[in-house]
């Protein structure tokens, strides 16, 4: 099915492609959801015509890790801890979604995306609680439009709730089913999302059915500071490479970060949910220091804000204060900062793009690639002037100053406004969805956050796999 012809026309178009850095008063023209020609004066019969003029055209920005099924619970970890949320989150409101309740949060989370430009995303999933909890988060992915990755998540919900698979193999083999379906997928794939808690065995079991399927794989590395990182052990097995992405890493040694480097992991960093769970500053100068190209990442709207925008704020201000603490400590002012927003913009469009294993399709606006990108400069007064686009997308901007979203050439927001998309009435569901969600917790007898007695420790500890003889332990 033909996607026809769309020319954007007159816009401030920063590519994030190093051969064409920044055009003014450029065109691109885009035909069946790839872009065929970027100049001035081009002409197609036929093309829709976008005017973008006064406007900054951006690559659609990647979120590298986001729990996407948590749209309903919306704010509820605003003063919790991370063993708050393990234990909230994860062992009590986890158990109690449905498929229905999934599919609607997974839908809702990735129109949430779009709307604050983001195009892409790396679905950590964590709900799948049965094969109908998986095939219902695939398909709010799908019916929203977005491009993204399907993290399949090797997970109980709960220890303390009977279990639709028995044994980690059936995980296993759900995995492959699931591969099977996204097989011929244009825009969602599958991924592997691996138990942070497991015996080594099982967490090869994960690693190896992902190489399998040559499918990305995301994991949780060094963010809780009781625990070993495993680093070491997952490298000694033969278990890192470069189709990883590992995220926070707040605790990882310097002999860890050698490990990720050695083998071209990727990595992605929150900075608004490490800041503010105590889990560390973001690991930005790490990241330099050993050679490692930093994405970003949302991660749960139950605590964050669901845009990029705020990530890339944050994360530029953690990166020059890490770059500067040294030099102000000695009671010396920097003469430059550490980071620019050009390389701000790349931890969300071609670093994020490289991560995914997505470098020749997005990340970039030039010529070949899919037309993932949007179109930022409303009548708000942070727009106006932007004679600086890449410090205005970065410094200045709101998910309410996007006003064209593209995905593969498709227009799924215009003139401010989601395409097909009943706002009221998808807030009315979100909200009746909540409402059941926690009276099934209340019902059940649990309380929220529920950390139980020893914190965080005993929390994690209590979520870790078993292994097939009945034991669990801490391999990562």
């Amino acid at each position: 099915m033909t996607k026809g012809s769309t020319l954007i026309r007159n816009g401030r178009v920063v590519t994030m492609d190093d051969s064409l850095g920044t055009l003014e008063g450029a065109d691109i023209l885009i035909e069946d959801g790839v872009i065929t020609a970027i100049g001035s004066g081009l002409e197609a019969d036929d093309a829709e015509v976008i005017d973008a003029t006064g406007k900054i055209v951006a690559p659609g920005f990647i979120d590298t890790h986001r729990h996407t099924w948590q749209a309903q619970m919306r704010g509820i970890c605003g003063d919790w801890t991370l063993g708050d949320y393990i234990s909230g989150i994860r062992f009590t409101i986890s158990p109690a979604y449905t498929p229905d309740d999934v599919y609607l949060g997974n839908h809702a989370g990735a129109l949430e995306a779009l709307d604050a430009g983001v195009t892409t995303l790396l679905d950590f999933s964590h709900c799948n609680n049965t094969p109908d909890h998986s095939d219902a988060a695939i398909r709010g992915l799908r019916d929203s439009g977005i491009r993204g990755v399907f993290g399949y998540g090797f997970f109980d919900s709960s220890p303390q709730t009977p279990q639709h698979f028995t044994s980690h193999r059936e995980r296993v083999a759900d995995f492959h089913r699931i591969a099977d379906t996204l097989g011929g997928d244009d825009l969602i794939r599958v991924g592997a999302a691996l138990a942070e808690m497991a015996p080594l065995e099982t967490t090869r079991d994960e690693i190896e059915a992902a190489r399998a399927r040559n499918s990305l794989i995301v994991t949780h590395t060094g963010c809780i500071w009781a625990f070993p990182t495993g680093v070491a052990e997952l490298e000694n097995a033969g278990l890192i490479d470069g189709n990883q992405v590992h995220v926070h890493c707040n605790t990882l040694s310097d002999d860890d970060w050698a490990a990720l480097a050695r083998h071209d992991a990727k990595i992605s960093i929150s900075p608004e949910t490490e800041l503010n769970m105590g889990m560390g500053l973001p690991v930005f100068e790490q990241a330099k220091r050993y050679g490692l190209k930093p994405t970003l990442s949302a991660d749960v709207v139950s605590f964050n804000s669901g845009d990029l925008f705020h990530q890339l704020r944050l994360g530029v201000a953690a990166a020059r204060w890490s770059g500067t603490k040294a030099l102000n400590a000695a009671g010396i002012d920097p003469d430059r900062l550490t980071v620019t927003a050009h390389e701000a913009l790349t931890w969300v469009t071609v670093n994020a793009a490289e991560a995914m294993g997505l470098s020749d399709l997005v990340g970039s606006i030039a010529v070949g690639k899919r037309a993932d990108l949007m179109l930022v400069g409303g009548s708000g007064r942070s727009q106006h002037p932007a004679s600086h686009p890449e410090s205005t997308l970065v410094f200045q901007t709101s998910a309410g100053d996007v006003e064209t979203v593209m995905v593969d050439g498709n227009v799924v927001k215009r003139d401010g406004r989601l395409v097909g998309i009943d706002r009221a009435s998808l807030d009315e569901r979100l909200e009746r969805s909540a409402a059941e969600i926690l009276g099934r917790v209340s019902g059940s007898g649990r309380r929220l956050p529920g950390t139980p007695p020893g914190g965080l420790f005993r929390a994690v500890l209590a979520g870790s796999i078993d292994n097939e003889e009945g034991s669990a332990h801490v391999a990562r």
